[in-house]
């Protein structure tokens, strides 16, 4: 009996033993305010991380006692929220430009020019000083910027080609506004995509001049669609420039945060080298990739359905329903109050809408469409409500959703998702009651009506079109001013989101829009450890403060992938 009552002390003090062992993990996170961004938005101390996912989140005392890891985290009281989600972005576009002609910020045309001309120039120099020569079978030989807004210019009016043709005469420039709706080509890139005073184009247009000698002549100025006229004769892009490009485009996310992106309007064969370089292991950004409405983009993916990998999901078509207020191309009810007899266009003919919904419905894709005028959305929402009231879990998207009729705003929900960018509404603030007038921007930029009618709301930045800075985006939906602190009180205050709906369209509703939820964007057990250290805690501190936040570390899995140190 001794024996028997020994044995069985002993399994007990063993089994009490192994029960006080800890857990071994890989990461641990401690001493820290967590923004989990969980149902209940609460905050915890550490969390523990194995294999690039949350094991657990809770008290330092909690988490220090349950496990034990090789490396740790002393986040000294600083602020972690989930790795930010840009909902809307051009990625590759932003990789790709920061090889081009920078024109964001200019005060003038004559600012314009001499930036280009002083590209070209040191474009020309080699490593070692010598200066090289141009010919025309250079790849060199196309100069391509972006970045203008005329609205920003004492004289706010669309350029002209001529002063840029007398510089370069012999070599195709093309100048892409701010938001790419629009852009101006001198006559060597006219020239090389075949466009005349009689060319017509559908969903663009062609602006003509009276030439001195050569009576009326395309103005350079090329509209909507146009645009497409020229990129298309442009060489494509070298497959180690494109890996170049994701790869520069990558650092500057990390810096600013951002732990996935959702990269609107791609090729097929984008898509590859962002998987290739992701399998590779040196591209570790996540990427929602929205698929261009392109007839190449349907012949490789529509038979063969959605493609997704921890860090690449490809399930979307991204559309375009009109251009942009800035460049008159949005297509209004009523026309625009600075021009009258004109209400913009369509980018595509209704029937086409109709026949490519139903053909990505049927692939099992989302449908993501641009949409800035009141008349675009209206005609989209239509084709919407039909496809999500068949079946249940389709989370279309509105993308923009800028200016939307009192009417189509109750249609928004949980299956028809504004995706919107804060720092477009506080950019375009200056001059867009010209474009609408005062009773129309009364429903423009209407985050707060959209968001109460849909549940749910989706951030982005649209950058380059604005600045990659996440917590821009914060500051612009929250205060609904730009970086100068303009204007006091802030831009029509009653369509502000209040600070916890900013961070969750930056991260779980973002998440959401993409079918992602259950994996990321909100720090959870069992999800991704994507997540950024801050200096600043977004919830509480005072205004004037977030823009002074800095982005002190970011991760992905786990792995720290940017530090500022």
């Amino acid at each position: 009996m001794l024996k028997r009552a020994l044995y069985g002390l002993l399994v007990s003090l063993l089994a009490w033993a192994c029960s006080k062992e800890k857990k071994a993990v890989d990461l641990i996170v401690h001493h820290a305010t967590i923004y989990s961004v969980d149902s209940a938005f609460a905050v915890y101390e550490a969390m523990s991380i194995r294999d690039g996912k949350v094991v657990e989140i809770g008290s330092n005392e909690a988490i220090l006692g349950r496990y034990e890891a090789s490396q740790e985290i002393d986040a000294k009281g600083r602020f972690i929220y989930p790795g930010f989600i840009d909902a809307h972005c051009h990625f590759t576009g932003y990789g790709l430009g920061l090889r081009q002609v920078d024109l964001t910020g200019t005060k003038s045309f004559d600012e314009v020019l001499h930036r280009t001309q002083d590209f070209a120039h040191r474009e020309q120099i080699l490593p070692d000083g010598v200066e090289r020569k141009l010919d025309g079978t250079s790849e060199m030989s196309w100069l391509v910027g972006r970045g203008w807004d005329q609205n920003d210019w004492s004289n706010p009016v669309f350029p002209e080609r001529f002063r840029l043709d007398s510089l370069f005469p012999d070599r195709p420039v093309l100048l892409i506004r701010i938001d790419g709706h629009a852009a101006l080509a001198n006559a060597k890139a006219l020239e090389l995509a075949g466009i005349t005073a009689k060319t017509s184009v559908t969903g663009g247009e062609i602006p003509l001049v009276q030439h001195a000698k050569k009576g009326l002549q395309p103005s350079g100025m090329l509209i909507d669609n146009a645009v497409d006229l020229v990129k298309a004769a442009i060489p494509p892009t070298e497959k180690k420039d494109l890996y170049a490009a994701l790869l520069n485009a990558q650092q500057n996310c990390f810096a600013a945060g951002l732990t996935t992106v959702d990269d609107a309007g791609v090729m097929y064969d984008e898509v590859e080298a962002m998987d290739e370089l992701q399998k590779a292991g040196k591209l570790k950004m996540r990427i929602y990739a929205m698929l261009s409405d392109s007839a190449p983009n349907y012949k490789r993916y529509l038979s063969r359905g959605p493609y997704k990998t921890d860090r690449l999901n490809v399930r979307s078509f991204k559309f375009y329903a009109d251009g942009a207020l800035g460049s008159r191309g949005a297509c209004l009810f009523r026309d625009y109050n600075d021009k009258a007899h004109w209400r913009g266009f369509l980018l595509s003919n209704m029937e086409h809408f109709r026949k490519y919904a139903d053909m990505v419905d049927r692939g099992g894709f989302q449908m993501n469409t641009h949409c800035i005028g009141d008349s675009a959305l209206n005609m989209v929402m239509d084709i919407y409500i039909r496809h999500c009231n068949k079946k249940k879990d389709r989370r279309w998207r509105i993308e923009h959703a800028q200016v939307v009729a009192p009417d189509d705003v109750k249609s928004f929900s949980k299956d028809i998702i504004p995706s919107v960018q804060p720092t477009h509404a506080t950019s375009d603030m200056y001059w867009v009651e010209q474009r609408l007038g005062p009773d129309r921007l009364k429903y423009a930029y209407a985050y707060k009506e959209l968001l109460n009618a849909a549940g749910t709301i989706a951030l982005g930045t649209d950058f380059p079109v604005e600045d990659i800075s996440a917590i821009k985006t914060f500051y612009a939906a929250v205060t609904r001013q730009d970086a100068k602190g303009y204007p006091p009180g802030g831009f029509q205050m009653e369509n502000a989101l209040d600070r916890k709906q900013a961070l969750r369209g930056m991260t779980v509703w973002a998440a959401y829009a993409n079918f992602e939820e259950k994996e990321k964007g909100s720090l959870e057990a069992g999800k991704f450890a994507d997540f950024v250290i801050l200096d600043t805690d977004l919830m509480n501190c005072k205004e004037h403060l977030i823009l002074k936040t800095k982005i002190l570390q970011t991760y992905i899995n786990g792995e720290q992938v940017f530090s500022s140190n």
